[in-house]
């Protein structure tokens, strides 16, 4: 393949990714000895360890609890975006999760000026724009996700801009969390919901009557249903897909299987992010390196994908348009 169109010079965007879990391997061994903690059971040879998702969560939850003051968090935002830009990404849109902050000890509010001293770094060093997605955990119930809304609303930040939930999407109905997004919206932040993953297509359906977003967080499993792909067609959602990590949680079998081009082709608005990348030993590189080799997309799909990330990016509209310039062919 050529370097014009997987390297560093394709313009890339990510919409999807969780900030812990973009911890390098690397990073967190350092962490780990700053700390005193014992990694082993998680990081072999420079990479994460897990067998399933019992597994995958705890090296997860591991490397995040490396992560303890704002500069921890500085250190990890910049890190991350670092490496994002020298691959070609120019915008990046990350999931946060006070929660995380609360169990590591550390006021909220340290941990987003943290994130965004880092986000400030990187973007001086490399350009790369960013922003934060908050999130609540679907499986710490309907009542935690209010709290994290009602806590983001009451704390406005610039780099704060959108609001979604993550989390185990088998637990608990999306109608019983209407009320958190409601609050959220009216607090002017973008809403994604994570759904079609780990549940099939009626997940999707929820997300789209209930929660009323304008992205879904993977949203793969809609093929399962051509009258909800239809729907997704007309309503222009944008799908925030995640090859490798499906491949990784065993949602697809292969690259072959996954459904990633039958939805581009019915006319859904794709995108394309990594999620928790070390975590599935990918990158957003790699996602795009897969979307051209398995999938046969060429330069001026690649790219289309980007647009569509950048036109779906919860930021104001003077940055949407000076990120699509950068984008020009």
């Amino acid at each position: 393949m050529s370097e014009n169109a997987t390297g560093v010079n394709l313009p890339k965007a990510e919409i999807h990714c969780h900030i812990e879990g973009a911890a390098d391997p690397a990073l967190v061994e350092r962490q780990a000895e700053k700390y005193g903690a014992d990694v082993s059971q998680c990081i072999r040879g420079g990479a994460y360890v897990w067998h399933d998702f019992t597994s995958f969560l705890k090296a997860y939850d591991m490397a995040a609890s490396l992560f303890r003051t704002s500069e921890d968090y500085a250190l990890l935002a910049e890190h991350y975006l670092t490496s994002l830009a020298r691959d070609g990404a120019i915008y990046s849109e990350f999931f946060i999760s006070t929660d995380h902050a609360n169990s590591a000890g550390l006021d909220p509010l340290a941990y987003v000026d943290g994130l965004a001293a880092g986000m400030a770094r990187a973007k001086a060093a490399t350009g790369i724009e960013s922003r934060m997605i908050a999130i609540g955990l679907r499986h710490e119930g309907p009542e935690a996700v209010r709290a994290t809304a009602e806590w983001v609303a009451a704390n406005p930040h610039p780099m704060i801009t959108g609001f979604g939930m993550a989390g185990d999407e088998r637990m608990f109905e999306l109608k019983d969390f209407e009320h958190a997004f409601g609050i959220a919206r009216d607090a002017g932040l973008g809403i994604t919901v994570h759904a079609g993953e780990l549940a099939g297509a009626e997940s999707v359906r929820d997300a789209l009557d209930y929660i009323r977003p304008l992205r879904i967080g993977h949203g793969v499993r809609a093929i399962e249903d051509p009258a909800l792909v239809e729907r997704l067609v007309a309503e222009k959602i944008v799908l925030e897909a995640c090859p490798s990590s499906n491949i990784a949680m065993e949602v697809y079998a292969d690259f072959e299987s996954h459904p990633f081009s039958l939805l581009e082709k019915a006319g859904c608005r794709m995108t394309l992010s990594s999620d928790d990348p070390p975590h599935f030993h990918t990158s957003l590189k790699r996602e795009y390196e897969v979307a051209r080799t398995v999938w046969g997309y060429d330069d001026a799909a690649l790219l289309g994908f980007t647009r569509t990330a950048i036109e779906a990016a919860f930021v104001d509209d003077e940055t949407g348009a000076k990120l699509l310039e950068r984008c020009a062919a």
